[in-house]
């Protein structure tokens, strides 16, 4: 099936390599056309909020914006920040392929917490000693990346990659056990999973054939981890993206349904009411009041 076109995308800024860092004071004076209004993107986006006030909704979520506060935000996921006044800050965007293929960066991206909505909360707090290694790390960032020297797009590479090491490093985490460890690592694998394949697989089975293990043991291992069964994640994640599209477009429930894989306009309406405990237009109802 061929799905309608993304919504609300804005186009990257031409760049030599896919891999831009801004100062938000530059943001602010460049790109405040393309950011006046919801959007997202196809690239992953890191916004360090050092200074300032003001909100960012991601999502359905609206956020104050609080100092000192990194927001990592996923492509696909629906964004504004409004700023009250000046703020100081940095604006990291890249792609997946700029990042790299092999597992450890695969692991950057999908299994550290930092995106795809794993972690409890779509942001962290930096502690004074996490704020003066980022800093070093950015201050080296938008050197490099404001000249174009021999092995650019390389340098630049690394130092993201350490970049987000340390920022993984921030995320507090309870000490597990080795078996609890393999549960939770399971889980962030299926979640990478249904991030990257939800439209074109709504079965369990689907996911448990790629990460080699049953049907019932995957069910079993995400219900225990997240408190719910492997269904529900996969459910949900096609509720969000209805959602989004609920919200911040003028598509019509028929194109909606068509863009998440549905052919039957009945049955995915149904799907709707009975994941979301309402119908879908009584959800648009509210988001427009």
């Amino acid at each position: 099936m061929t799905a309608t076109a993304p919504l609300l995308e804005l186009p990257h800024a031409p760049v030599q390599v896919p891999f831009e860092i801004h100062s938000m004071d530059w943001i602010d004076q460049n790109r405040r056309g393309q950011n006046e209004l919801p959007h997202r993107h196809n690239y992953f986006v890191i916004i360090w909020f050092k200074k300032g006030q003001g909100t960012h909704l991601i999502d359905l979520d609206a956020i104050p914006l609080e100092e000192q506060t990194v927001y990592c935000i996923t492509p696909g996921q629906i964004h504004l920040l409004t700023q009250e006044g000046s703020a100081e800050g940095y604006v990291i965007s890249f792609t997946a392929d700029f990042l790299g293929s092999a597992q450890g960066d695969f692991d950057l991206l999908f299994n550290t917490g930092l995106f795809y909505a794993f972690a409890e909360k779509p942001y962290l707090h930096l502690p004074p000693e996490l704020q003066e290694e980022l800093e070093e790390m950015a201050v080296k960032m938008m050197k490099e990346y404001a000249n174009f020297y021999l092995l650019r797009a390389e340098i630049l590479r690394g130092f993201l990659r350490i970049f987000l090491i340390y920022l993984t490093r921030g995320f507090e985490r309870p000490a597990v056990t080795e078996a609890q460890s393999k549960g939770v690592d399971l889980v962030k694998r299926f979640l990478a999973l249904v991030e990257k394949n939800y439209i074109s697989k709504r079965m369990v089975a689907d996911y448990a054939a790629e990460l080699a293990v049953t049907p019932n043991y995957l069910n079993e291992v995400v219900k225990k981890v997240s408190g719910f069964p492997a269904s529900h994640h996969i459910q949900q994640r096609i509720i969000l993206e209805a959602k989004r599209q609920a919200t911040y477009s003028s598509a019509s429930l028929k194109e909606i349904a068509y863009s998440l894989g549905f052919d039957d306009l009945a049955h995915f309406s149904k799907f709707f009411k009975n994941v979301s405990g309402q119908s879908f237009t009584d959800f648009r109802k509210t988001q427009a009041s």
